[in-house]
């Protein structure tokens, strides 16, 4: 678990220092309220997608058979709960919703570009180095076809 807190620390980082400077340049642009609007969209993106990929690392984890299945249903429930969290703010006057707005796509882009280079450059196992000896006659499992 120490080593997906390091993975989602790498990622959320990036995409804070963006929040830092959406917040920066709203604030200059539309004062206090913009400030405040990016840093809430910026601060919504971390906590949404953190949230996600905890639960799906849980389920690689836990039910690996049902990987994609459960990749499908965090990625609908962040849509609807980003979808229930933007209408019950709509109507606000506690920030400016177009900062916010722009805080959220760019923190968007910049959380799932991280995430995408990252995953291109690990080094994922993709072959199981024990698989010969377990198919050779006399290793672990070697005695199915007989």
């Amino acid at each position: 678990m120490q080593s997906d807190m390091r993975e989602l620390l790498r990622i959320a980082t990036p995409t804070a220092v963006v929040g830092a400077i959406a917040t920066l340049v709203g604030g200059l642009l539309a004062g206090g309220e913009g400030a405040i609007g990016a840093a809430v969209g910026c601060a919504v993106v971390i906590v949404f997608m953190a949230f996600g990929m905890i639960a799906l690392q849980w389920a690689a984890k836990t039910m690996p058979h049902l990987l994609q299945g459960m990749g499908l249903m965090i990625y609908s429930a962040q849509l609807v709960l980003l979808l229930v969290f933007i209408l019950s703010i709509r109507n606000t006057s506690l920030f400016n919703l177009r900062a916010f707005a722009l805080s959220l796509v760019i923190s968007v882009v910049t959380w799932i570009t991280v995430q995408t280079v990252r995953h291109a450059r690990s080094k994922t196992l993709y072959v199981d180095p024990d698989a010969d000896a377990r198919n050779r006659p006399g290793g672990a499992g070697g005695d199915r076809d007989q």
